[in-house]
């Protein structure tokens, strides 16, 4: 029997193959195994997937089958010996692994539902105008309000009772601008330290700001009380301020450099990231993450756009091959710096190859609707900060709790393998079906995927482990030379 017709690769996804930066990488996607290989290794692992996924294991077989299908000019004994290592590595459960997680999901639907995380929306103000912001400059398709003590500790009582048996509990100060209600920020903190010891939790408090309010007082209480503080600042100062001006049409860029720079110093570079927005303002954002680099941050995010095509600034589809370039460069010069001692973090190369996430979090993502919760100035609930405002949404308060339950289950049940989309994407257990908003926004469904989005992470994705690589072999080397 000819086994020929199988050495096709159609229609199998357990091994996802990419060349970057003179690496050959094979990534298992069931088992996250990720290895780097030579040329013959790497297509014969392309003509042996789908032989193993027909139930063939036997060596011989598989070889003879290669040695016919190959169409490049190895010496039979190498094709040989690679297929050997092809299978042993099959053997150890790190290529052509089962998909395990797919009954998992069964139980995980039924599973208790715990809330560990708040985003209080502190105040729906901003001292800011920018263009792309989704929150309409902190008015959330509402009105401006600012969240009263009141609210506020009701919302942390809601958080301690609908915990379980967690521990540490997470709320982030967002808005607008949350430092234009700053002395609530502070009764908060306090309040919520109180409830830490009687209830056996612990609050990790983060604080999303502009910066333009930023001072020693603030800066103060915020490397006292915060776990992580996010800096938003988009890039070079003509970008920024194009992009994030005060409502006189004035550029931020300038009076938040500075500060930003005292903040990022005295956290000792940890603990906080200046995070950006790129839009089709700026395809080559690549330099203005290294223009932030250069200001001397070590901790680093500049993500794309969200907006529909009606928005002049949004990200199109013919724009991805321009923005994969720009991660490729991005993911080069970063290497680049880091061997010659002057590195950063870019928070979207960041990837853990080894632990990584939990299973839960590697199908459901950020747990929007169910773990994860935004609470407006007035107390009302939605499954995050994207859906404030849009009353379909709305889960309930934080004096009733959730009551809208239906939503809150549809939540539950949004992962990876409810999208089509994310069924034979090799990279869905690291973006783990990626933003449920964002889905909405462009299908009108929480379970459908952003095909420009997801282009990009892939991207990401793929040049994360290029870097992981590329680092295990400095080290390697560095070894070696000591």
């Amino acid at each position: 029997m000819s086994l020929l017709h199988l050495c096709k690769k159609e229609d199998y996804n357990v091994i996802h193959q990419y060349k970057n930066n003179g690496y050959n990488i094979v990534m298992d996607v069931n088992s996250g195994s990720v290895h780097i290989v030579d040329d013959i290794v790497y297509d014969m692992i392309s003509l042996i997937e789908p032989l193993v996924e027909e139930g063939i294991r036997d060596a011989e077989l598989i070889k003879a089958a290669v040695l016919g299908c190959t169409n490049k000019s190895y010496p039979e004994d190498q094709v040989r010996e690679a297929v050997d290592e092809v299978m042993e590595l099959e053997k150890q459960g790190q290529l052509f692994t089962k998909d395990v997680y797919e009954n998992y999901i069964f139980d995980f639907k039924n599973r208790q539902t715990v809330v560990k995380a708040l985003c209080l929306h502190i105040a729906h103000d901003c001292n800011l105008a920018c263009q792309y912001c989704f929150a309409e400059e902190g008015e959330y398709h509402g009105k401006r309000a600012l969240m009263s003590l009141e609210v506020g500790k009701k919302a942390l009582d809601f958080l301690v009772a609908n915990s379980g048996n967690r521990i540490n509990l997470e709320v982030d100060f967002f808005g607008g601008e949350p430092t234009l209600n700053w002395q609530v920020v502070k009764e908060l903190v306090e309040y919520g330290r109180s409830l830490e010891e009687p209830y056996n939790k612990k609050f990790r408090f983060t604080l999303t700001t502009n910066g333009v309010l930023l001072d020693e007082e603030i800066l103060s209480f915020v490397n006292r009380e915060m776990s992580n503080v996010v800096l938003s600042i988009d890039g070079r100062k003509e970008v920024n301020d194009k992009m994030r001006p005060f409502r006189g049409g004035q550029g931020s860029y300038e009076k938040i450099v500075p500060k930003f720079q005292h903040v990022a110093e005295s956290r000792n570079q940890t603990n906080y990231y200046v995070r950006g927005t790129y839009t089709r303002n700026n395809l080559d954002f690549s330099n203005d993450v290294l223009h932030l680099a250069d200001l001397g941050f070590e901790q680093i995010s500049v993500e794309p756009v969200v907006a529909g095509p009606e928005d002049w600034y949004s990200i199109r589809e013919e724009d991805i091959p321009t923005l994969k370039e720009e991660y490729d460069k991005l993911a080069v010069e970063l290497l680049k710096r880091r061997k010659e001692g002057r590195g950063f973090q870019f928070f979207h190369f960041m990837i853990d190859l080894e632990g990584g996430p939990c299973v839960a979090k590697r199908l459901s993502g950020c747990g929007s609707g169910t773990e994860y919760l935004a609470v407006t100035p007035w107390g009302d609930l939605y499954p995050c900060h994207q859906f404030v405002g849009q009353e379909k949404f709305l889960l309930g308060n934080v004096e009733d709790g959730v009551v809208n339950t239906a939503l809150r289950d549809e939540f539950k049940c949004c992962n990876v393998y409810a999208k089509e989309k994310c069924k034979k994407c090799f990279a869905k257990f690291y973006c783990s079906g990626g933003c449920a908003a964002n889905s909405y926004n462009f299908h009108g469904n929480i379970n459908d995927a952003y095909d420009v989005g997801c282009e990009l992470q892939r991207k990401r994705i793929e040049c994360a482990i290029m870097i992981k690589a590329a680092l295990a072999e400095m080290e390697e080397v560095n070894h070696e030379e000591e």
